[in-house]
C-alpha cells in the first residue's frame, strides 16, 4: 500500500494556542507570600467585612412588607436615595460573592475556564486575580516538596510517585502547575541527567513511569509537545518520548508511527527524569489508577528497547494513506481516478513533448498543472467574468458599448489558459461540493451537528475527512474510514448525490498539496489558533497566492470574506466580492477586533456554540460565511501576541488565520508549516511533507491578466464587436469543408469516418472550429480525455484528424501547427457559426452600413442559418469541455442581436408582420432574452391586435413563472396594454 506521513485529528493537530515553548521555571519570592495574604485579606473584607457593616449601619436592604402602591405615594427623601445606594451595594456585593465562588470552583476542580456572571466582568476579573494570587502559593508549595524529595530517591534509583491521576486537570491554574512541575523537573535533571536520554544503560526497571493519554476536552488534544513541556519542562524533547515508544503495540492494537498520531488511551513511557501529578510510576502504581489500567500499563511495560532487548523499528516514521479500496483496472489511455491525476501523469518531459509539438516552456512548468481543484475554480470564475461582460455588453450595461467578442489571450496568459485547461478537474470539483452539501443534509435530517472537520484527502476518487474528534456513525452513504475520526466517501456513492440546497458546510477546505497521490485540503476555519508558514519570501508568496485564489474562485462554498494583507499582487480581479486588501497589520487588527466582537455577540445571540451549528440552522444561507486571513507579511511581535489573542476562539466563529514568518517561532500558532525552495511544504510536528500547490508570481500575474481582460467595466479597449475569424461570404468564398454547429452537428464535404472514432473525431473538429486562434495538442487531449491519456494516443488522434481532414488543393494540410505548437485549421475548414459572425458583421460595420437592401438580406442570410441550440444533438457524456466555454452565452446573445436587427429592419416600413417573424425565430435559440420579448410585445402591438397582444402577454406571465415578469417588462405593458392585470386574469 502506499503510504505517506498524515496528521491525526485526535492528536496533536490540535495544541493549544500558544507557541511551544520551555517553560521558565521561576521560584516564589517571598513578596508573592505578601500578595497572598493580602489577597486573603481582600477577600475576607469584600466578602465578610462588606455585608457586616452595611448590617450594621443600613440594615437589611430589602422592606418588611411588599406593598408597591404604599412605596409609590411616600415623598422622595434623602433617605429613600440612601436605600436604593444601599440596595446597590447588597447587589455588587452579592455579584462579586458569586464571582468568587465560581472562580474558587474551577481552580479547585480543574473543569476549565470558569463560567461567566452576568455582568460581572470587572468583578469577575478582581475575584479572578484575588483567588489566582491566594491559591497560587499552595500550588506552588506543594510543587517543592515533590521536587525536593524525588532528588534523593532518584539518585538511589528508587523513585516513588506523590500522586496518580488518569486524566490531565486543565482549567485556570494550568499554567501555574505546568510552572511548578517544571521546577520539580529542573532539579531532578540536575541529579539524574544522564537517565534522561531514551535508551540510557542507567535505567532501571523499577525506575520506568508511564502517562497515558487523555481524551479531548472541548477544542483542546493531548499532543506529545504539551506532554514533553509538562513533565519535561521542555517541548521540543517529545521526540525522546516519541523514540521510547515508536511502534510499540498500544492498547486499542495500533501502533505510535508519528509524533502527531496519539490516540486518547494509548499508554507512553516517559524518560526517566519525568515529574508531574499525571504519571504512573511501575511497578508501583498509584490507588488512583483503576485495575484495568494498570493491567494496560503493566501489558504495555512487557514492550520497548528494555523487553524486546532492542529497538522496535528502524527509518522515518510514515502513516500510510486514507484506507482504500480495491480499485478497478482502468480503461485503455483514461486512469481509475475520479479527480484530477498528478501533474506527471498530464505533463511529459520537455526532451519528449517539445520535440513532437513545441510545447511552450511556460506551459511545461506551470504548476497550475498540478492544482487540479484550484485550476477548475479560475476557470469556472474566469467564464463568468467574461459571460458577464457579454450580458452587460449586450443589455448596455456599460455605456451603451456592444461587445461580442472577449479578447483572445497572448503571450504569458494564453499559456496560462492552456496550463488551466489541462489541469483542470470541474468534475472533482463537482462530487467535493455535492458530497459536503449531501452529508450537512443527512445530519440536519438527522438533527445531528456538523463535526468538526480539520482536514479533507481526497485519495483515488474517494473523499476522507479527518475530523477533530470521533462523532458517531455517519450517515449513509458515508462509512467510518480507518479508525473513528476518518469519514470516507467512495467515489461510486459520491456520484449518487444531486444537488442539495444546503449551505456549503466547510468552505474554508482549501488545498495545501499532495502526497503520495493524495490530495490534503486543510480546513483553515476550523484551527484553533494561528497557521504559521515560515520559508523565504518568494516561497511563501507562492503558497498564499495559490491559497487566496483557490479560495476566491472554488465551487465548494457559498459566501465568504478573505481579507488579504502584505500581497505585492492585487489579487481582487479574480473575485471582487469576496476578496479584500488591506494596507498593513494595524488595519487587519482593528478590522478583525470589530469583527470577532460581532461574531461572538451574533453567535450568543442566535443561541449558537459555533458556526457549524448556525450553517445547519435556518439562517444558513445568509450568515457564519467565513472570515479567512491571510497575512503575508510578517508581523512583529507585539502585533503577533494580539493575532494570537484574537485567533484563540477563532475556530468556533469562523475566522481562520494564515501568517507568514521568516522562521522564527510565532505566539499562538497552533500548526506550523514550512515552504522549501524545492516546493516542499513541510509540518513536522502534522507528520507532513507534501509537494506544495504554488502560484508562482509569473503565473500570478498572468491569471490577473487574464481576468482584467475580461472585466466588464475595463473600458474601451475590453471586448470588441470584430470576431477573431471573419470568413468570405461570396459565392467564391465556398468552403471546402462546412461543419454545422448551430442545431444538429453536420459536416459536409468530409466523408464519415469508421463508426469506432466519429464521436472522438467529430468532438475534436468542434473544439478546433470554436477556437480559430488554435488549440494546444495537451488541451485537446485533456478535453476529449478528462482523466487523463498517454502521449501515444494522444499523437495518435492527432494524425488520424490530420488525415480525415486532408489536405487543401495546394497540398497545404487542412490541420496545422503554428510556431507555439498548437493546432489550427486552414481557412478552407469553416463552420456555420462563422458564417453566422461574419453575415452580422459585415451587416452592422460592414457593406450593411451604407446600403439598407444588403443589410436586410445578410441579416435574413444569419436568421436562416439558426436551426436551434450549439450542438443540438450532441450525446450525453461526451462535449464536457463546453463548460469552459462561453460560447453558450455567445451564440444567444448574437442570435438575439440578430433578430433585433431584422425586426428593426421591417418595422421601418411598417412590416410589423415580418418583425414578428424575426423575433420568433430568434426566441426558439435565446428564450430568455428580455430584448426580444420587449420587441415582440411592441411589434404584436403594431399590429394593433388587442386580442393577440393579450395572449402573448398571458404566455409571458406563464413563462416567468414565481419569479414574475422582469420590471422593464412590467413596465411596458403599463404602457401598451394598461388594463393587461385584468384583462389576463379573466383570460387565465
Amino acid at each position: 500500500m502506499p503510504r505517506r506521513r498524515s496528521p491525526s485529528p485526535s492528536s496533536s493537530t490540535a495544541p493549544r494556542n500558544r507557541t511551544p515553548q520551555p517553560v521558565r521555571v521561576r521560584r516564589r519570592s517571598f513578596g508573592d507570600f505578601v500578595k497572598a495574604f493580602l489577597a486573603f485579606v481582600a477577600l475576607l473584607v469584600l466578602l465578610a467585612g462588606v455585608p457586616f457593616a452595611l448590617a450594621v449601619t443600613a440594615g437589611w436592604p430589602l422592606p418588611e412588607t411588599f406593598e408597591p402602591m404604599e412605596w409609590l405615594k411616600q415623598d422622595i427623601s434623602v433617605g429613600t436615595f440612601l436605600s436604593i445606594l444601599t440596595f446597590v451595594v447588597w447587589l455588587a456585593w452579592a455579584q462579586f460573592t458569586a464571582c468568587v465562588l465560581v472562580e474558587m470552583k474551577a481552580a479547585l476542580s480543574g473543569v476549565g475556564v470558569p463560567g461567566r456572571v452576568p455582568g460581572a466582568g470587572p468583578s469577575q476579573l478582581l475575584a479572578r486575580q484575588l483567588v489566582a494570587a491566594l491559591l497560587l502559593v499552595g500550588a506552588t508549595a506543594a510543587s517543592f516538596t515533590p521536587g525536593l524529595g524525588q532528588l534523593g530517591q532518584s539518585i538511589e534509583g528508587n523513585q516513588r510517585p506523590t500522586v496518580a491521576a488518569a486524566q490531565q486537570t486543565p482549567g485556570l491554574f494550568a499554567q501555574q502547575q505546568e510552572q511548578a512541575a517544571g521546577t520539580a523537573a529542573a532539579l531532578a535533571e540536575q541529579a539524574s541527567h544522564a537517565e534522561a536520554a531514551p535508551g540510557s544503560a542507567a535505567k532501571q526497571r523499577g525506575d520506568t513511569k508511564f502517562y497515558r493519554i487523555q481524551p479531548p476536552e472541548g477544542r483542546h488534544h493531548d499532543s506529545l509537545w504539551e506532554i514533553s513541556e509538562r513533565h519535561l519542562g521542555d517541548g521540543r524533547r517529545y521526540k525522546e518520548i516519541f523514540d521510547l515508544n515508536k511502534d510499540r503495540t498500544q492498547p486499542d492494537g495500533s501502533k505510535l508511527s508519528e509524533a502527531s498520531l496519539i490516540r486518547p488511551g494509548w499508554i507512553m513511557e516517559m524518560p526517566g527524569d519525568a515529574r508531574g501529578g499525571d504519571l504512573v510510576e511501575m511497578p508501583d502504581d498509584a490507588p488512583e489508577v483503576s485495575p484495568e489500567v494498570q493491567q494496560q500499563i503493566r501489558d504495555y511495560d512487557r514492550t520497548g528497547d528494555h523487553a524486546e532487548g532492542g529497538g522496535s523499528g528502524s527509518g522515518a516514521a510514515q502513516v500510510s494513506v486514507p484506507e482504500q479500496r480495491p480499485a478497478p483496472a482502468p480503461a485503455p489511455g483514461n486512469d481509475d481516478a475520479g479527480h484530477r491525476a498528478p501533474a506527471e501523469q498530464h505533463a511529459t518531459p520537455a526532451a519528449q513533448d517539445s520535440s513532437s509539438f513545441g510545447l511552450p516552456e511556460a506551459l511545461l512548468a506551470a504548476p497550475l498543472l498540478a492544482a487540479p481543484l484550484l485550476a477548475a475554480g479560475l476557470l469556472g470564475a474566469l467564464g463568468h467574468r467574461r459571460r458577464q461582460a457579454l450580458w452587460q455588453s449586450a443589455f448596455g450595461g456599460i455605456g451603451g458599448r456592444r461587445g461580442m467578442e472577449p479578447p483572445t489571450p497572448a503571450g504569458d496568459a494564453l499559456d496560462v489558459q492552456d496550463a488551466l485547461l489541462v489541469g483542470a478537474d470541474p468534475e472533482g470539483v463537482r462530487l467535493l461540493d455535492r458530497s459536503l452539501r449531501g452529508l450537512a443534509a443527512s445530519l440536519a435530517a438527522e438533527s445531528r451537528p456538523l463535526p468538526t472537520v480539520y482536514a479533507a484527502w481526497l485519495s483515488s476518487g474517494d473523499l476522507h475527512l479527518q475530523l477533530a474528534q470521533p462523532s458517531g456513525k455517519p450517515p449513509a452513504p458515508w462509512q467510518l474510514g480507518q479508525d473513528e475520526t476518518f469519514w470516507l466517501l467512495a467515489k461510486d456513492d459520491a456520484e449518487r448525490y444531486e444537488d442539495t440546497d444546503t449551505a456549503a458546510p466547510y468552505p474554508g477546505l482549501v488545498s495545501l498539496g499532495t502526497m503520495d497521490d493524495s490530495r490534503l485540503l486543510l480546513n483553515l476555519e476550523s484551527v484553533p489558533g494561528l497557521v504559521s508558514l515560515s520559508g523565504s519570501e518568494a516561497d511563501r508568496a507562492a503558497v498564499f497566492a495559490a491559497v487566496a485564489a483557490e479560495l476566491a474562485t472554488n465551487g465548494w462554498s457559498d459566501r465568504m470574506t478573505i481579507t488579504l494583507v502584505g500581497f505585492g499582487e492585487d489579487l481582487t480581479p479574480l473575485a471582487p466580492s469576496r476578496l479584500r486588501h488591506l494596507d498593513g497589520v494595524e488595519a487587519l487588527i482593528e478590522t478583525m477586533e470589530a469583527e470577532t466582537r460581532q461574531r461572538r455577540g451574533a453567535l450568543g445571540a442566535a443561541g449558537h456554540d459555533s458556526v457549524l451549528t448556525g450553517r445547519t440552522g435556518p439562517a444558513q444561507h445568509t450568515r457564519w460565511a467565513p472570515h479567512l486571513v491571510l497575512l503575508a507579511a510578517e508581523p512583529s511581535a507585539e502585533d503577533a501576541v494580539t493575532l494570537a489573542e484574537l485567533a484563540a476562539d477563532a475556530g468556533r466563529l469562523g475566522i481562520g488565520y494564515l501568517v507568514g514568518t521568516e522562521g522564527g517561532e510565532l505566539p499562538g500558532a497552533a500548526w506550523e508549516m514550512e515552504i522549501t525552495g524545492e516546493g516542499r511544504l513541510l509540518a513536522p510536528l502534522l507528520g507532513l511533507e507534501l509537494d506544495a500547490q504554488l502560484l508562482p508570481a509569473a503565473q500570478q500575474r498572468a491569471v490577473i491578466e487574464l481576468f482584467t481582460d475580461a472585466d466588464p467595466e475595463r473600458g474601451p479597449d475590453g471586448p470588441g464587436d470584430t470576431p477573431p475569424f471573419l470568413v468570405d461570404i461570396s459565392e467564391q468564398g465556398r468552403p471546402a469543408v462546412y461543419a454545422r454547429l448551430v442545431g444538429p452537428y453536420e459536416i459536409i464535404g468530409l466523408d464519415i469516418p469508421d463508426d469506432e472514432r466519429s464521436a472522438l473525431l467529430h468532438e475534436a473538429l468542434a473544439l478546433l472550429l470554436l477556437h480559430r486562434e488554435g488549440v494546444h495538442p495537451r488541451v485537446l487531449a485533456s478535453a476529449l480525455w478528462p482523466r487523463g491519456v498517454t502521449d501515444d494516443v494522444r499523437e495518435a488522434l492527432v494524425e488520424r484528424l490530420r488525415g480525415w481532414l486532408g489536405t487543401d488543393p495546394d497540398g497545404t494540410p487542412r490541420l496545422g501547427t503554428d510556431a507555439t505548437g498548437r493546432l489550427t485549421l486552414a481557412k478552407s475548414v469553416v463552420s456555420d457559426l462563422d458564417v453566422l459572425r461574419s453575415l452580422y458583421h459585415e451587416a452592422t460595420q460592414g457593406k450593411g452600413v451604407d446600403s439598407r437592401a444588403v443589410r436586410g438580406r445578410l441579416l435574413t442570410d444569419a436568421l436562416v442559418l439558426v436551426r436551434g441550440p450549439l450542438l443540438a444533438d450532441r450525446p450525453e457524456g461526451r462535449y464536457r469541455w463546453l463548460t469552459h466555454e462561453i460560447v453558450d452565452a455567445q451564440l444567444p446573445l448574437l442570435v438575439a442581436d440578430t433578430g433585433l436587427a431584422l425586426a428593426e429592419f421591417h418595422l421601418v416600413k411598417d412590416r410589423a408582420e415580418k418583425a414578428v417573424e424575426a423575433l420568433n425565430a430568434a426566441l426558439r435559440t435565446a428564450p430568455a432574452d428580455e430584448r426580444l420579448w420587449n420587441e415582440l410585445l411592441r411589434a404584436t402591438h403594431a399590429l394593433d391586435d388587442p386580442e393577440r397582444l393579450t395572449a402573448l402577454a398571458a404566455d409571458l406571465i406563464g413563462r416567468s413563472g414565481a419569479r414574475g415578469l422582469p420590471p422593464r417588462t412590467e413596465a411596458l405593458l403599463d404602457e401598451l396594454l394598461p388594463a393587461w392585470r385584468d384583462t389576463v386574469a379573466a383570460a387565465g
